[in-house]
């Protein structure tokens, strides 16, 4: 079977014709929206692509990962090798995966910090004499444009599935402008939050946003139902309240508007909020305007939070030293730069003795972790009703937009009220609910009959003893048939879940051996192994742009995204992989192969441990991801 290299080739030519606008027809991968264990006819499949929208029509009959193909399918790849599958859960048997800070050599904080040094000197020098001698050529400069525009501003079209299509620019100025060349390239995508790969631009969740655009149009005008919201907003809503084990749900057009906006409505003056000292921006924002007292603690530190929490509870508010009215801690399921997964066992455990709220930001954790992909409770086995508040967004995994709050009836009623997005933001329009509604339900797998009742999640009082699940008594469940719009027909492999729990699985088996595969070639690597987020510390902010242009001129091309301050310290600054459900086990080499080439030349494996060469990493990828402690 030829290599994904040869796919991607291939691609590339496909794109270059297109670009000349010659008619062409060549074999194709189909679209995910068909079960992938079908057997392909043996006549050629055939696909055309329009140069102007990237628009794919794709084959009815998909081929397995067995037979040849000639050109790779552009938003999904597919692959019918059940061992390249890993289910995502907490193993008990064995401790939580702490985060391990592994430090580079000192002569790489030396260059790290001189670099720095260089770079601010430089920078103030700039501004300095560019305010007085060069006014226009420096507010020319500011604030789009510099050394590494191409690297941080690359304009992309098309979906952000397995490859996606890159806009050719060139510069002549040492990258102060850039200029387009009317070209586009096609590169593999390591970068996106697609988790389970329903960013396509074809399938059943694109034929529902179509009907949807059909039956109410592309605004949530005309639609509403009496209680201001309309039918599919209500669908939505509790497909959620379902989908994350709770009483009720509410969704908010704007994932980062759910934490700066729904927070003040949860806690204000006279009560302390908790934070872990890297939550979202969001999750800040909506602190500080709660007006609520604040305390930080250690990242995912439980011993650093039992220790706040027993100072701050006995000693009670400042000045006057009364009980608070609330204490909240707020963490997230999973943190978008390190990678890490919370230490829900622990917490929930401290939960039980100090009497405290609990609110998870699930952003990055809902759909991408867990044997069900229902998040950290899912990945622990912890009931949802141990949680008093469930935050989360459909910018991920869902390939939509737009967040949630589920939680206790009286409390999701109460901020429908209270809450700033609910009287005063604009609902989410239509189309973005039927991808909601599509994608969510696939994952859940759908039933003519009606769940029964006594399957439903009970919230306990905050402070309750929290058991693992017992799965006769509190079964997840499938949605029915008759919680979806009747308009919404979804076909037999996503109806029964099979394809989602494929996506599910795939994406574990990608992430774990992506991170394997990272610390195995000598990377320090930070985050879990179950995590598809996989920081690579790159650590000299020089090396960034270098990393950056030098895995965009592979074969094939990577793109791939770095962060350095203020989202991350100076000091640490690293490339962010995020592999997804449409990645094949061919596609996590081709990405391995080059950081094994660029983290060479680039002197960036100062990792400790057993060291594998690159082939021996590939051949035993299977072996490697089963090995891995978690």
């Amino acid at each position: 079977m030829p290599t994904a290299v040869s796919y991607l080739s291939a691609v590339q030519q496909t794109n270059a014709r297109g670009r000349s606008r010659d008619n062409f027809s060549v074999p194709s991968t189909p679209a995910l929206s068909l079960s992938p264990s079908i057997t392909a006819s043996s006549e050629d499949n055939a696909f055309s692509e329009d140069d102007e929208n990237n628009c794919l029509v794709y084959p009815i009959t998909p081929p397995t990962s067995e037979q040849i193909f000639t050109t790779v399918h552009t938003e999904f790849g597919h692959c019918a090798n059940e061992a390249y599958r890993c289910v995502s859960k907490h193993d008990y048997t064995k401790p939580f995966e702490e985060r391990t800070i592994e430090e580079p050599p000192y002569y790489v904080f030396f260059a790290t910090h001189i670099s720095l040094f260089i770079l601010h000197l430089l920078g103030h020098m700039r501004d300095f004499f560019g305010k007085r001698f060069a006014k226009s050529y420096f507010a020319h400069l500011i604030p789009q444009n510099g050394c590494m525009t191409d690297c941080l501003c690359q304009p992309v079209t098309g979906v952000p599935g397995r490859t996606i299509v890159i806009l050719d620019r060139h510069s002549i100025d040492n990258n102060y402008t850039q200029t387009y060349t009317g070209g586009k390239t096609r590169a593999l995508n390591i970068s996106s939050y697609n988790y389970l790969g329903f960013s396509q631009g074809g399938g059943c969740c694109s034929d529902a946003v179509k009907e949807s655009i059909r039956r109410y149009g592309v605004s949530d005008c005309g639609t509403r139902l009496e209680g201001g919201s309309s039918e599919l907003h209500v669908s939505a809503e509790a497909l959620v309240a379902r989908f994350v084990g709770t009483e009720d749900a509410l969704i908010s057009s704007m994932g980062f508007a759910t934490n700066s906006t729904f927070i003040p409505a949860l806690v204000g003056k006279g009560s302390l909020i908790i934070s872990d000292e890297l939550n979202h921006a969001s999750i800040c924002i909506g602190v500080r305007q709660s007006g609520a007292y604040i305390r930080i603690f250690k990242h995912n530190d439980m011993s650093s939070l039992e220790s706040l929490l027993r100072e701050v509870i006995s000693q009670g508010q400042p000045k006057t030293h009364r009980a608070w009215k609330k204490v909240l801690v707020i963490v997230e399921g999973l943190y978008s730069m390190e990678g890490t997964v919370v230490n829900l066992p622990k917490i929930v455990e401290l939960k039980q003795i100090y009497k405290f709220h609990l609110y998870i930001d699930e952003a990055h954790s809902i759909g991408a972790l867990g044997p069900h992909g229902r998040g950290v409770t899912d990945y622990f086995n912890i009931p949802p009703s141990s949680i008093d508040v469930l935050m989360g967004t459909f910018t991920k995994s869902f390939g939509a937009a737009g967040g949630y709050i589920a939680g206790p009836k009286t409390l999701i009623d109460c901020l429908r009220l209270r809450g700033h997005s609910g009287p005063y933001a604009e609902a989410i329009a239509p189309p973005v609910l039927a991808q909601i509604v599509a994608s969510m339900a696939s994952i859940m797998g759908v039933v003519s009959a009606p769940r029964p009742t006594n399957s439903t999640f009970s919230l306990s009082p905050v402070g309750s003893i929290v058991t693992p699940r017992d799965k006769t008594k509190e079964p997840l469940g499938m949605v029915p048939a008759s919680s979806l719009p009747t308009w919404m027909n979804l076909p037999p492999a996503l109806a029964d879940g099979s394809e989602a729990r494929m996506r599910i699985r795939r994406l574990a088996f990608n992430s774990r051996y992506l991170h394997a595969g990272l610390k195995k070639l000598g990377f320090i690597i930070y985050g879990h192994s179950f995590s598809p987020i996989v920081p690579l510390l790159i650590f000299n902010p020089g090396k960034l742009p270098t990393f950056v242009r030098m895995m965009r001129s592979y074969s094939p091309p990577i793109v791939v995204v770095v962060v350095t301050y203020p989202a991350t310290p100076f000091e640490t600054a690293r490339a962010r992989f995020c592999p997804s459900a449409s990645h094949t086990k061919e596609d996590i080499d081709i990405v391995l192969r080059a950081c094994d080439e660029v983290g060479g030349i680039l002197d960036l494996k100062h990792g400790s441990g057993e060291r594998w060469g690159i082939n021996t990493v590939c051949e035993r990828a299977v072996e490697l991801v089963h090995s891995v402690n978690v």
